[in-house]
């Protein structure tokens, strides 16, 4: 009996395992579309449930429809089931199936959707975008939706922006590096390249709309910009006409002013857009100074200098625009920018050198007007053409063809005056410097995107291709003239004269890759090749330089989402080409003591930035941004000043050796209860800079920390709190305090929402920002005192008029040189 069981217990398994391997797994296949137009429905809702004898129907899978409407039921048993079918706006559809043994694989073909018949009453959604977003590859701060931006400036803008630092002066850093590229719409703007501190400053903050931060930019990008690069976007309008007009004022110990207006007309194939803003700002300080001078260690004199200016600076700048679309598939734009202005820098500064046993060597007084006037024109042409999407692919290939040409005046005058203790005058220097730079880019990209279907998963894939030629021609003229003894009598001054005349020349390619799917895998590589090639002419003394390199350029970015969280890793280089600040020649020699040079024969630094980021966006509406991160820049420009025996110091850019950055910032934003929005961003990070041919090393520790609190009292009126700070900035040779500022803001809407006031005191309790310094080379010690006056109360108006409607068309493209930027 026992043998019995045994013989038909292993049957029956035997039999079982038999059948089972002869009847294959079955699957549904079909798609869905609307019953009245024909059209494919994608991201319906697809459930395959069977009856229970008894209960309810149970679920036995399901999915969506792709974005041609298709849909895939693998895997299935044979049996009978109901198929069930819904989308928003549509009547749900029931259909009865069943698999078999003969049959396990059924084609339902097409299966029809019939809209809802009913009517919906109208329902009002309002939400408010977050003031920090993450989109994988780069941080959105959205500027549009900060009260405190009104009647402020870019550089208030950038202050509030994570990852960056924007210091007293306006001087913008990334993640410890002033090696950025700013780019505006997505495109270089040469008023950017001569000098970033003062033209943000010139910029409106009511004109943009966001920033975008790119830490680690992808092979498409050019290879320049160290730290990485920063877009600011501008308010554009949509269809209709529509427009704003803006004015404000500022006083207490600072003044501005500002008043400005944009017009935009789009008609179903046409757009046209102006914008004119002019504006004058006020900058108060001053500066104690004390230098000891050394000769092997051993100090030989000490200068002691004080100086103070007031300055107002005026700016204009106005742009225009037309794009036109003779199909769905093609558009041309073209644009002309201009701007310009006067950024005047007078000072009066009194000099005292004394011997160590405090005997006054040299005493003397400089009155100095320093005149900077610039501008820029700039015209943009592009083509770009949208290739048919294919079935089942949301994303469709595109081509476009851009070119740029810009010619940007940039000059510098002083007229300085020498007074003895007795007010006697006894010595005047001028001198001019005109500098020009002609840029001409041409462009071309391709993209073609790839959908790649499995039974489990819809992969998406991006082949990007193109290239980039820039041609740059680049002159410096300067002259200088003096009077030995005070008399209107000048004598030009041959060895501080000479004709300058440089032109780069960088053409690039690229391939970058991008793949994603369903599993929120996202991969980003690419690798790009540049060719430089520098010549330089000294035309007065004869010298010349010729500078080629090549340079290949990698980048990668993995990134995994895993539920509500975003896990993202990247590596990338970057160069950072001299720019043209630091190249001219021109020695700016107003302040007889402290002589300022640029240097043409710098080379290139070289970056390698590796990044570990965290991203965490909870039901409730919080996102939490965190990244380790570390930077080494090899052949690091740096700003390096030597002493003479005389006390006279020199200052000029340099090749120092390797800076390493390593750091963490975190950042939490949202709406933590409800009206109360909630922004706060803190960065710690270890500097490590070294310069073995000097000698010299300079390590250490900075933080910042920022906030911004908004709160919506009622649907009109909005109060806002923010502030920032910064323990202080380390170089080779320099170490600065913190610095830091808090804003209160108020605005009021009224007529309807179009149009606001907005109020804003910055720094209520304090009228300066005191910042001290120490500067430490093998020639020299430094203390210094910085006071700047940023003591404000700000004023805003804004009207808005016209219509606006969606239907804005295609995104414009322009020429985006990211290889620009400021010092």
């Amino acid at each position: 009996m026992k043998n019995l069981f045994t013989f038909l217990f292993f049957t029956l398994l035997f039999t079982h395992n038999a059948v089972a391997q002869l009847v294959k797994p079955g699957k549904l296949v079909g798609s869905v579309i609307d019953s009245t137009s024909a059209k494919p429905v994608p991201f319906a809702t697809v459930a395959l449930m069977q009856s229970q004898s008894g209960n309810a129907a149970k679920l036995v899978t399901g999915t969506t429809t792709d974005g041609a409407g298709a849909f895939v039921l693998p895997g299935l048993p044979v049996g009978a089931y109901e198929l069930h079918i819904s989308f928003v706006g549509y009547q749900t559809k029931t259909r009865s199936v069943t698999l078999t043994a003969d049959a396990p694989t059924l084609d339902l073909g097409q299966i029809k959707l019939a809209p809802e018949g009913k009517n919906l009453n109208e329902v009002t959604i309002t939400a408010q975008k977050a003031l920090i977003e993450d989109k994988g590859d780069r941080l959105v701060y959205n500027a549009e939706k900060d009260i405190s931006n009104a009647g402020g400036t870019a550089a208030d803008v950038l202050r509030k922006v994570p990852m960056l630092t924007v210091d007293v002066s306006g001087n913008v850093q990334m993640r410890g590096s002033g090696n950025i590229k700013v780019l505006i719409n997505g495109k270089p703007s040469a008023m950017m390249a001569r000098n970033l501190a003062d033209a943000l400053k010139q910029i409106p903050a009511n004109t943009i709309k966001s920033v975008e931060v790119i830490t680690s930019p992808g092979a498409k990008y050019d290879a320049e910009g160290a730290a990485g690069i920063i877009n600011i976007i501008t308010k554009k309008a949509l269809q209709g006409f529509n427009g704003t007009v803006s004015a404000t004022a500022a006083d207490f110990d600072r003044k501005y002013r500002n008043l400005g207006t944009n017009l935009t007309l789009r008609k179903k194939k046409i757009g046209a857009s102006i914008s004119l803003n002019g504006n004058q700002f006020e900058q108060i300080m001053s500066n104690s100074m004390t230098r000891t001078t050394l000769v092997d260690g051993q100090p030989v004199n000490t200068l002691s200098q004080q100086s103070r200016s007031a300055n107002t600076t005026t700016h204009g700048s106005g742009q225009m625009s037309i794009d036109y679309d003779p199909d769905s598939l093609n558009r041309i734009n073209f644009s002309a920018d201009v701007w310009g202005g006067d950024f005047p820098s007078n000072s009066i500064v009194s000099q005292r050198l004394t011997d160590p046993a405090r005997a006054v060597l040299q005493q003397f007084r400089n009155d100095i007007q320093f005149r900077n006037p610039y501008g820029n024109g700039q015209l943009d042409l592009g083509y770009t053409k949208t290739f048919l999407k294919k079935p089942g692919n949301d994303n469709a290939p595109e081509f476009s063809l851009l070119m740029q040409y810009s010619r940007m005046p940039d000059n510098y005058f002083y007229d300085t005056d020498r007074y003895s203790t007795s007010e006697a005058l006894i010595f005047r220097q001028r001198s001019s410097n005109y500098s020009r730079n002609k840029e001409f880019t041409f462009q071309t990209d391709y993209g073609h995107p790839f959908v790649v279907k499995s039974l489990r998963d819809t992969t998406i894939i991006k082949l990007e291709i193109g290239a980039k030629a820039i041609s740059r021609d680049i002159g410096s003229e300067f002259r200088v003239d003096e009077s030995a003894d005070g008399s209107p009598l000048f004598v030009p001054n041959a060895a501080l004269s000479n004709d300058f005349a440089y032109t780069q020349r960088v053409i690039s390619g690229y391939t970058a890759l991008s793949i994603s799917n369903r599993h929120k895998w996202n991969l980003n590589a690419g690798v790009r090749l540049e060719q430089t090639l520098i010549t330089g002419d000294f035309q007065t003394t004869k010298t010349q330089l010729d500078t080629r390199y090549r340079n290949l350029i990698p980048s990668v970015t993995l990134s995994k989402g895993i539920g509500i969280s975003t896990l993202k890793m990247s590596y990338t280089q970057r160069i950072q080409r001299p720019q043209i600040w630091n190249l001219n020649p021109w020695v700016n020699q107003s302040d007889p003591k402290n002589i300022v040079t640029g240097n043409p024969f710098l080379n290139p630094e070289l970056s390698h930035a590796t990044e570990l980021a965290h991203n965490l966006n909870t039901k409730g509406g919080i996102s939490i941004n965190s990244a380790l991160y570390w930077r080494q820049t090899n052949n690091s420009i740096d700003y390096l000043s030597t002493v003479d025996a005389a006390g006279i110091s020199t200052t000029r850019p340099q090749n120092i050796g390797q800076s390493g950055f390593y750091g963490l910032n975190v950042n939490l934003s949202g709406e933590v209860v409800k009206k109360l929005t909630v922004n706060i961003g803190t960065e710690i990070q270890y500097v490590d800079i070294r310069s073995p041919a000097l000698g010299q090393q300079s390590t250490g520790w900075i933080a910042s920390f920022n906030t911004n609190i908004t709160h919506k009292l009622t649907p009109v009126t909005t109060l806002q709190f923010n502030s920032f700070v910064n323990t202080g900035h380390i170089s080779l040779q320099n170490r600065y305090s913190g610095w830091y500022f808090y804003q209160v803001s108020g605005k009021r809407e009224f007529w309807g929402k179009k149009a606001s006031l907005t109020l804003r005191i910055t720094n209520p309790f304090g009228r300066d920002v005191i910042q001290t310094g120490t500067q430490n080379a093998p020639t020299f010690t430094t203390t210094s005192t910085m006071n700047y006056v940023n003591r404000q109360v700000q004023l805003t108006f804004e009207w808005r008029f016209g219509q606006m409607s969606s239907g804005g068309g295609k995104e414009t493209k322009k020429i985006r040189n990211d290889d620009r930027g400021g010092r």
